[in-house]
């Protein structure tokens, strides 16, 4: 409910009771809203992650090669929006603890083929849980349907070709 703590604090609501901020200011451009909100929800995610020894950049790889492979560490610096020569030092700390492999890809021996191995997939299922937890509780403000909707809109805008 509305007395969940989501990154050790209450979410501020106003608005008797409706979950709906009392009034919603029109004026704010997109950029800001969404902006506070991920500063929000990083704040949220960052204890939980760390409580799995799992910085925010990890967990993204991880869950970037959830999805899909990555044909080459550029490949993946790309997908995840990730300096490419700071990605090499953090996949080696993934790979030193065996949560993701690097093989030569034998069509190109100079790339390596990135993959989640099975302890990342295990780690990464495990911090999720939690991730999904505080999610439902910051999304609990919300109808149930407008909550998923969200969620649904948000995937559309990011992967949205307006960006290309």
């Amino acid at each position: 409910g509305l007395g969940a703590r989501v990154g050790g604090r209450r979410p501020r609501v106003s608005g008797r009771g409706t979950g709906y901020p009392a009034r919603v200011d029109r004026d704010e451009d997109l950029g800001a809203l969404c902006a506070r909100i991920t500063r929000r929800l990083i704040e949220a995610e960052q204890p939980l992650l760390q409580a799995h020894g799992l910085t925010m950049w990890e967990y993204i790889v991880l869950s970037s090669l959830e999805r899909a492979d990555a044909p080459s560490q550029l490949v993946l610096a790309r997908r995840i929006g990730y300096d490419k020569t700071r990605l090499i030092a953090l996949l080696d700390g993934l790979e030193a603890r065996g949560l993701v492999r690097r093989v030569p890809d034998p069509a190109d021996r100079r790339a390596h083929v990135i993959s989640l191995a099975e302890a990342g997939s295990s780690l990464l299922g495990a911090a999720r849980v939690e991730i999904r937890g505080m999610e439902q509780r910051v999304l609990g403000v919300l109808p149930a349907q407008l909550g998923e909707r969200l969620r649904e809109t948000l995937a559309r805008l990011a992967d949205s070709e307006v960006w290309d």
